[in-house]
């Protein structure tokens, strides 16, 4: 797993890697465009939405909200990532911090119609996403909506079988989402399936 140094130094070709993978429907971004067009759909049903981005990396798909009239604040944690994203939203206010330690002090006084997180809380361990998950819906307004895009799987059989799949590639490092294993503690979560090794989680208030 790549760490906020190894993301700073991949941030200019991250945006080509994903596109080339989800181009190649290979693991781990088979379905990346889809996932974040999707989301993208979401929020643009609710004109001026304000948005809290979780690991918004180059601002792929925050950038385009922000220039559809959405309010964007986000955090990051690789400095050049978020200088990236700046570039493209100039008066988004953004933070550069690990998430896995928690969101800085501005953003937890703020609430949001959208909390998105797309390929980000991977990087969180299993008994790090649930609690966190928790936390960010009493961030969310009334109606408001959490969407959680990323490699996740329906079962744990899913998951192997791509794992399988995947070989060498596989990234044993990165915990990936097993939505009927978070069902319990967050019975409200619902998943939609959009590739083999993508899917949508989300979450209303």
């Amino acid at each position: 797993m790549l760490d906020n140094k190894g993301f700073d130094l991949w941030a200019d070709g991250y945006d080509k890697a994903a596109g080339l993978s989800d181009e190649e429907n290979s693991y781990p971004f088979a379905g990346y465009k889809e996932v974040l067009g999707s989301i993208f759909r979401t929020i643009m049903k609710k004109p001026g939405a304000v948005v809290l981005d979780i690991g918004f990396g180059t601002g792929t798909l925050t950038s385009k909200l922000y220039e559809h009239g959405c309010t964007v604040f986000g955090q990051d944690f690789s400095e050049r990532m978020t200088a990236l994203a700046a570039e493209k939203m100039p008066d988004a206010r953004l933070f550069t911090g690990d998430f896995a330690a928690g969101l800085a002090g501005p953003l937890l006084d703020q609430n949001y119609d959208f909390i998105i997180a797309t390929y980000s809380l991977h990087h969180l361990t299993n008994e790090q996403k649930i609690p966190f998950i928790i936390m960010l819906r009493g961030l969310l307004r009334e109606g408001g909506m959490i969407l959680i895009g990323d490699v996740a799987f329906a079962c744990r059989s899913e998951l192997d079988s791509c794992r399988m799949q995947a070989g060498d590639e596989w990234d044993d490092e990165e915990q990936y989402f097993v939505f009927d294993e978070l069902q319990e503690a967050i019975p409200k979560l619902c998943f939609t399936k959009i590739s083999f090794c993508a899917g949508i989680l989300t979450l209303a208030k």
